[in-house]
C-alpha cells in the first residue's frame, strides 16, 4: 500500500492535530524520538526527544497521512515522500532493486526495530520511496 509521508521541521505534532481536525480524522499513532530504543549509532539529544519519530492520522473519507520531524532543513513543498508498506520481503526486494537502478540509496534496506526490513531510496526520477516490510 502506498501512503504519502510528510516530513516537518519540528512541528509534525501540531500539523497532524490540524489535519485530524480539518478532515474529521483521528491521530492513530504518534511516537516520539525519545521513545525509540537507544542506539549508539543514532544518538538523540534532549531537545530532539520530543520530536515526532512517526505519526499517522486516519481521514474520515478514507486514507491515511503519515509523517515525522527531521533534523535537516526542509523546503516547503519538497518534503513529501511515498511510503510503501509491504508484507512480502521478496516483493519488497524486487521493487527495491528496480527502483534503485539509476537512483540513489538513502538508507539500506535492512532489519530495524520496527520492521522486518526498512530502507529508503531516491529513484532516477527524483521520487523518494520509504520501504517497510511488516
Amino acid at each position: 500500500m502506498i501512503k504519502p509521508y510528510i516530513f516537518f521541521n519540528g512541528n509534525c505534532e501540531e500539523a497532524f492535530q490540524l489535519y485530524a481536525k480539518a478532515f474529521d480524522g483521528e491521530i492513530i499513532h504518534m511516537q516520539k524520538y525519545g521513545e525509540m530504543p537507544q542506539n549508539i549509532d543514532f544518538p538523540i539529544s534532549e531537545e530532539e526527544k520530543n520530536l515526532v519519530l512517526h505519526a499517522q492520522v486516519s481521514l474520515n473519507e478514507g486514507g491515511v497521512l503519515m509523517g515525522a520531524d527531521v533534523a535537516r532543513p526542509l523546503e516547503k513543498g519538497t518534503n513529501i515522500n511515498f511510503s510503501l508498506e509491504m508484507t512480502s520481503e521478496e516483493a519488497a526486494k524486487k521493487a527495491w532493486n528496480l527502483l534503485k537502478e539509476g537512483g540513489q540509496v538513502l538508507m539500506e534496506l535492512e532489519p530495524s526495530f520496527f520492521a522486518k526490513l526498512h530502507g529508503s531510496l531516491q529513484d532516477k526520477y527524483g521520487m523518494i520511496w520509504l520501504f517497510s516490510v511488516s
